[in-house]
């Protein structure tokens, strides 16, 4: 979550492709550490110390040399055994009364000691809270001690392992961008530098320009009725604002279009529609009238009004004009359909042209809407030109509530306002603090913290990342990414498609005919690592950003320059064949994805790192840790959604219609299961979070089994010192400490109402309550909370 405004939490976010762009994590997640420290009591009164001592002194002239030499030997012997007798006394005060002192088979080696070894030994520990029974919490057991040591700092509203990576990856870049600029590689890595200079201010322009940027903008938009800004009710319409907000400055309004892949027919491109226009993250903050949504909900407005003030908008009036806009948009809300409604691929896809589209939607013309946007690329489109809608009924509905507005001259500013604050909103970041200082409230009340203290070159070098990721990407690979490490993780992959494949067979519920497209399936997922090619070829990498002008002087600009750039790139795909090789996230990105069209998954070189992946690691903790994440991506493949793609990535019915029953009733107890998880009193959405869900608990078997079948014929590694853990073990506490996070109630709240992942701790303890390997190796007895009588399986 960044400190300015520009978060994902408040830009709309509707279309069904955020659900395929599945993702292993939100990227805000916390640590946490603390294992029990214990007072030494000696137990020796300081008079008894002093008579030994002079009884001591008495006896020793009386020695001869020999020995004393023997007796001050024997004393150094004591003297270590006492050291170690305290050692083991503070172990064994760590581990009494925990399930964590379980037996294991020894190598006779000993533990490792060496440097390595112990320096992950420590970092293992300090996390743990083994006071914690792991067959009641594992959770808890992993990462009650992180949590305690990692408070969330002031300006987040969520810290963990995830975010403290993004961190430690920012100042690599930061280092880089902050050299002269002749010494950088590329004129791409250039224009991130100067793009990040502007962010940063460095020559005071946008605090000493102030409003005037947007001031000028609000004119080409042709006027504002909040300020003096040059609107005319006589010559407004909604097809021109609609075609000037989307088509010169690619912002989403009442909808959201794009071209995309099209899901039947992954090797083309298609025109793409989808609902939007929701300011706030969800519609429950307009349609939920808790006291939670309504202070979010005045919060909102209330930097709405502050927002158009300093335009110069008057206070009263302001405000009146900013609830009408409230009140379209929670009308609006009432007709949008909610995400976990929406997971069938099937019924969102609906193929048409764009005459019929005219047919069903006919509040705007259509054709010359499109016409308009292909002037661009200096495209043809005609009124046969396909076009996929995911959401007609959104569609039809808001047809019906925009001719009530266009009924009126109050129903029409009431429109025009609401188009262009959806401009306003995304442009406030880019002007002078106070501007930014606006928002604050609003992600108070969104998100638990103002986001204050986070410093600003922080913010710039995420956004830096944002629109000029490949360019960033350059840097980091050339700074800190090792080829070993792309070839040794293609080697994982490999192993934990292989367990994932072999475990069909043991699938009851698929038949024979459906197993075997599905390993067909499996077999032709291809995987992307660490970074595409053309990233280090400089004249491709400047080629790429050629079109795109920028300046360290003009923030305000840039971002217009930058909008407009990934319009036209997005509108050249129309009509053009299907690239499955491109990549949709930057190589710094820690995070991973798999795209159902293209059937591939990515692993940027941000994420192959520690604590997910190390070379110098035991396979354990790998496994535990990219390794699963590697099977999350696989399983996205076949998880409610994915299932629906072929090999091929397309939308299409492979599999027999009974084994589809019985998928369904699997998942169906996966939804019933995590229904029951609930946090802040609030319960998690199980069909929301289906897909994510299954997973993590497809991932999590997956790398368990590759990690299994790699140590096959291996002797059992050394252990790691001060941990009585072996291995298969170590791979669970791993995996848990991945997810180790502390929250903001209020982040929480909002990640239970809009994410598709579960909350940390329940993303470890769902997965692990339905692995009996998992149960086996902790020897959690049936019934305990880690291992209830009825598990759900589906992969």
């Amino acid at each position: 979550m960044t400190s300015d405004g520009r978060e994902p939490v408040i830009v709309p976010s509707n279309s069904h492709r955020n659900g395929q762009m599945t993702r292993y994590t939100n990227a805000d997640f916390a640590d946490d550490d603390s294992v029990n420290s214990v007072q030494l009591n000696e137990g020796i009164s300081s008079s008894t110390t002093h008579i030994r001592y002079h009884a001591g002194t008495t006896v020793w002239k009386m020695r001869s040399p020999l020995e004393k030499v023997l007796l001050l030997l024997v004393g150094v012997l004591l003297f270590v055994i006492f050291i170690l007798a305290i050692i083991l006394h503070i172990t064994e005060h760590r581990l009494r009364d925990t399930k964590f002192m379980i037996p294991f088979e020894s190598n006779h080696q000993g533990p490792c000691l060496n440097s390595t070894c112990v320096h992950i030994a420590n970092n293992i520990l300090e996390a743990m809270d083994v006071t914690a029974d792991p067959c009641e919490d594992f959770y808890a057991y992993s990462c009650n001690g992180w949590v305690k040591a990692n408070p969330i700092p002031d300006a987040k509203t969520t810290w963990g392992t995830f975010m403290k990576l993004e961190q430690q990856n920012q100042l690599v870049v930061k280092r880089v961008l902050e050299q002269p600029i002749e010494t950088l590689k590329s004129k791409a890595e250039q224009k991130a530098k100067m793009y990040y200079e502007s962010c940063l201010d460095v020559n005071d322009t946008v605090e000493t320009l102030g409003a005037q940027p947007m001031l000028d903008l609000l004119i080409k938009l042709g006027g504002w009725n909040i300020t003096d800004s040059g609107f005319n009710i006589t010559t407004w319409t909604l097809q021109n604002i609609t075609q000037t907000i989307q088509n010169k400055f690619n912002i989403g309004g009442l909808f959201s279009y794009a071209v995309g892949e099209d899901d039947r027919n992954s090797t083309r491109h298609v025109l793409q529609i989808d609902q939007s226009g929701l300011t706030l993250p969800t519609r429950d903050n307009y349609l939920n009238k808790t006291k939670e949504h309504v202070k979010v909900l005045e919060a909102y407005k209330e930097y709405m009004t502050k927002v158009g003030i300093l335009l110069g908008g008057e206070p009263n009036s302001t405000r009146k004009h900013m609830e009408d806009i409230v009140e379209f948009e929670t009308k609006l809300a009432n007709i949008t359909t909610p995400n976990e409604l929406r997971r069938d691929e099937e019924k969102l896809y609906n193929l048409m042209t764009i005459a019929e589209l005219q047919e069903k939607a006919p509040f705007i013309d259509w054709r010359k809407f499109f016409e308009n946007a292909m002037r661009l690329v200096n495209k043809k489109i005609t009124s046969k030109e396909p076009v996929v809608v995911y959401a007609p009924e959104y569609l039809k509905n808001l047809t019906v509530l925009i001719k009530k507005y266009n009924q009126t001259d109050e129903g029409k500013i009431i429109l025009n306002n609401y188009m262009v604050w959806q401009t306003v909103r995304v442009f406030t970041v880019c002007l002078s603090k106070a501007f930014r200082d606006a928002y604050k409230g609003l992600r108070t009340a969104l998100m638990g913290s103002d986001g204050a203290e986070e410093p600003q070159w922080r913010y710039c070098i995420q956004d830096t990342n944002s629109v000029l990721g490949f360019a960033i990407g350059a840097i980091f690979v050339r700074e800190v990414f090792h080829q070993d490490s792309k070839i040794q993780a293609e080697e994982m992959i490999n192993n934990v498609r292989n367990a994932f494949k072999k475990n069909f067979k043991n699938l009851k519920w698929m038949d024979e005919d459906t197993r075997k497209v599905a390993i067909a399936k499996a077999d032709a997922i291809s995987d992307m690592i660490g970074y595409p090619e053309f990233v280090k070829d400089v004249n491709q990498l400047d080629e790429r950003f050629e079109n795109l002008s920028v300046r360290s002087d003009t923030y305000f600009q840039n971002n217009i320059q930058i909008l407009f750039y990934n319009l036209r790139k997005n509108l050249e795909k129309i009509n053009e064949p299907v690239n499955k090789t491109t990549w949709s996230m930057p190589p710094s990105t820690v995070n991973a994805y798999y795209t159902p069209t293209k059937n591939q998954m990515v692993f940027p070189a941000g994420i192959l790192q520690s604590p997910f992946y190390e070379p110098s690691f035991p396979e354990s903790l790998n496994y535990g840790g990219m390794g699963v994440v590697m099977g999350h991506e696989l399983t996205h493949g076949f998880d409610d959604q994915g299932r629906q793609f072929d090999k091929f990535g397309n939308l299409n019915h492979w599999w027999k219609n009974k084994t589809i029953e019985k998928f369904k009733q699997r998942t169906k107890c996966v939804v019933d299961q995590y229904n029951k998880y609930q946090i802040n009193g609030k319960n998690i959405n199980g069909n929301q979070t289906l897909g994510e869900n299954i997973a993590d608990n497809g991932g999590l078997k997956a790398a368990y089994h590759a990690y299994l079948d790699l140590m096959k014929d291996k002797a059992e590694p050394q252990t790691l010192p001060g941990i009585p853990l072996n291995h298969r073990q170590l791979f669970f506490v791993a995996f848990a400490q991945v997810w180790c996070s502390t929250v903001t109630k209020e982040a929480t709240n909002l990640q239970i109402e809009k994410d598709s992942h579960s909350p940390a701790q329940y993303r470890v303890i769902g997965a692990l309550t339905n692995l009996k390997e998992f149960s086996q190796e902790f020897g959690c007895p049936i019934g305990s909370r880690m291992n209830p009588r009825n598990k759900c399986e589906v992969w």
